[in-house]
């Protein structure tokens, strides 16, 4: 639903429902990274029944060679590297030093499967060495163990001020935990920053009532707004359940039959 407005302003008029076209051509209800990379980590954690840093690099890479002008920019240079024959985590550090640093907000968009499969401080674990993948700065890890220490505890029936609590419990990163603590204290920016994208995602998702609601909050907002409506959706997804989602929105996402599927593997995994 973000799609079309990401890496604009907010929509001159409130957006309900899917639309078409954007910064890259697509159909109304086609997925982006956001959902690809997502499905990635799914794919991976089903398969291999739990993380596999190996095999997860590999089906990330798979999602560039099919759509690379969906990626963001620190995963594009990243997969080129890893393309050149460069090691997975030497291409993370290249990246990182050619662009100035890697804290953009590839791994808190994709991590949410993370969530539903682990548990507990696995849960920070996990998300960080997914992150160190594809980018090396350590915020980005906590910033999407952060999102995806909330998912894991809704998914188990947890109340979302409980899940908000355990995620500052588990977090280690000072910066991340000053942003995150605290959220009302800071206006949401939905960017590029890791730290923001999680931010503005978790003050969505704390401030809305329904999925509804916070799926549409998140892509009027504008900025990076597929990713947010990405992540907002993982929040509110893991709260109110399938069910939530208007049926007009899921009957138009392209890839849902494989999600389903998707979804129905992590369950069993977690179990």
């Amino acid at each position: 639903m973000g799609a079309p407005f990401e890496g604009g302003g907010r929509p001159y008029r409130w957006v309900r429902r899917m639309t078409p076209e954007g910064p890259i051509r697509r159909r109304a209800g086609e997925v982006t990274d956001d959902t690809l990379q997502a499905m990635a980590v799914a794919r991976s954690l089903v398969v291999c029944r739990g993380y596999s840093g190996p095999d997860l690099a590999r089906r990330l890479l798979e999602g560039f060679r099919t759509h690379p002008e969906f990626y963001g920019p620190t995963s594009s240079r990243v997969f080129s590297l890893i393309e050149a024959g460069i090691e997975p985590q030497e291409a993370a550090m290249l990246a990182g030093a050619e662009r100035g640093g890697s804290r953009t907000n590839g791994p808190v968009m994709r991590g949410a499967p993370i969530g539903v499969v682990y548990r507990g401080l696995e849960v920070e674990e996990i998300s960080a060495a997914a992150a160190h993948l594809t980018h090396d700065d350590p915020v980005t890890g906590a910033a999407s163990g952060f999102v995806n220490r909330m998912v894991s505890e809704l998914c188990r029936g947890r109340v979302r001020e409980g899940a908000f609590m355990a995620a500052v419990g588990g977090c280690r990163d000072q910066e991340t935990l000053a942003a995150m603590a605290a959220w009302w204290r800071r206006p949401p920016v939905p960017s590029l920053d890791a730290i923001d994208l999680a931010h503005a995602a978790v003050t969505v998702f704390m401030t809305t009532g329904s999925f509804e609601e916070s799926i549409l909050s998140a892509v009027n907002m504008g900025g990076d707004s597929d990713t947010l409506g990405a992540v907002v959706g993982a929040l509110a997804g893991a709260t109110y359940g399938d069910a939530a989602i208007p049926r007009e929105w899921l009957v138009r996402v392209a890839e849902r039959k494989e999600l389903i599927v998707l979804a129905d593997g992590l369950v069993n995994v977690a179990r």
